[in-house]
């Protein structure tokens, strides 16, 4: 696993310094692509209304955080977590006047503490020059930590088997939706949402564990 983590690490900080912090510095199409999956993660906490934590795995340069302070989220604290020392620098100093946020920089996942909820968006989608067989351990193994450290539940992205075979890229993983909600149920949970109609390529898994 810490070979993937290794590729990555070093392919999104190279993003970095290509566009800045930018949702195309972390490898989507532009800011709109980016927010329209934040939305279906947070479909996540819709019936919370106690004060709650949110881990952020893949936090990038911390958009997510002031997504939610913009769309009317109080009362919850922040952690994101990222493989890029550059990327957490960088959200430190963006979001520095947001006390609810603290930043992190992780070499693995299960350096992540214990929160109510996890999200991940767009980190199963970059496989590089992987291989399915290499590449699907690496995303079972981070779901099993996400899973491990949420105590209410956790959500996650992926792009879909389902776009058009002649636009896939062979650099990017294409999951089966069925797959990973019948992962999901048999291992997490059976309370699970499978969101695939928001007209991108890609679906949203929430795990609601309570």
């Amino acid at each position: 696993m810490q070979k993937i983590l290794d590729q990555l690490n070093e392919f999104y900080r190279e993003q970095l310094q290509r566009y800045g912090s930018t949702a195309q510095g972390v490898n989507w199409k532009d800011e709109h692509a980016q927010q329209v999956r934040f939305v279906q993660l947070l479909r996540l906490l819709e019936n919370e209304k106690e004060p709650f934590t949110l881990n952020d795995l893949g936090c990038g340069y911390g958009a997510l955080a002031e997504f939610m302070l913009q769309h009317g989220f109080q009362n919850f604290t922040f952690y994101g977590y990222d493989l890029s020392a550059d990327m957490i620098t960088q959200a430190q100093h963006t979001y520095s006047h947001f006390t609810q946020a603290h930043f992190v920089a992780i070499q693995s996942p299960q350096e992540m503490q214990e929160a109510d909820y996890c999200v991940a968006s767009g980190i199963f989608n970059k496989k590089l020059d992987l291989r399915e067989f290499e590449f699907l351990p690496y995303i079972l193994e981070t779901l099993e930590v996400m899973h491990q450290k949420s105590r209410k539940g956790f959500a996650f992205n992926m792009l879909t088997s389902y776009s058009d075979k002649e636009k896939q890229r062979t650099d990017l993983y294409y999951a089966s939706p069925t797959f990973f909600f019948d992962y999901c149920m048999r291992n997490f949970s059976k309370n699970i949402a499978l969101l695939h109609d928001y007209q991108a390529y890609d679906f949203t898994i929430l795990v609601r564990k309570l």
